[in-house]
């Protein structure tokens, strides 16, 4: 069962929920995804209602975003995740199937062809309206060293429009 609600509605519960994480969905003929993100965030930019999420270039989820130019985030609420979470936040699909191997169910979203995750509980359908990849030479030293220093890889914020967003419930209550 879907409960629309407005887009503003759950932003505290987004914002409280991005530091353990928020699962990032997309699908590209027939191949799909989830991550756990845990930088972005809900707000308006050219009047529009936008979820802004980071994607690292060298994870499989930046490739398939590139390619659908869509993307789904969901949130569990009431739900305990948190295997899940840890899962989905520590591995790639180029080796795993997260999907299957922790029996997650992707549900038809209701704007775009990218699922969402039905044992989470608040969701958000976006369509990828502008891109940007971080700067790299602009970013404060600390922390660079902090999120950069490792990996050679950067990120690209992806600024998705908010077309739909709603509870999801697959018992119905």
């Amino acid at each position: 069962m879907y409960k629309e609600i407005g887009v503003f509605d759950y932003a505290g519960a987004v914002l409280e929920k991005t530091a353990p994480g928020l699962f990032l969905n997309t699908c590209y003929q027939g191949k799909l995804n989830t991550m756990v993100i845990g930088w972005g965030g809900i707000m308006v930019i050219w009047g529009k209602p936008l979820f802004l999420v980071l994607v690292r270039d060298c994870r499989a989820t930046h490739d398939l975003i590139e390619k659908a130019g869509e993307f789904t985030v969901s949130i569990p609420l009431y739900s305990n995740m948190n295997k899940e979470i840890q899962f989905c936040g520590s591995k790639s699909m180029r080796e795993h199937d997260k999907f299957k191997e922790l029996g997650l169910t992707p549900v038809k979203g209701l704007k775009i062809r990218t699922p969402i995750i039905g044992e989470a509980d608040l969701h958000f359908e976006c369509k990828v309206i502008y891109k940007q990849t971080l700067d790299q030479s602009k970013i404060p030293q600390g922390i660079k060293n902090r999120y950069y220093s490792v990996t050679k890889t950067n990120h690209t914020v992806y600024y998705g429009e908010i077309l739909d967003q709603y509870i999801y419930s697959k018992t119905g209550e």
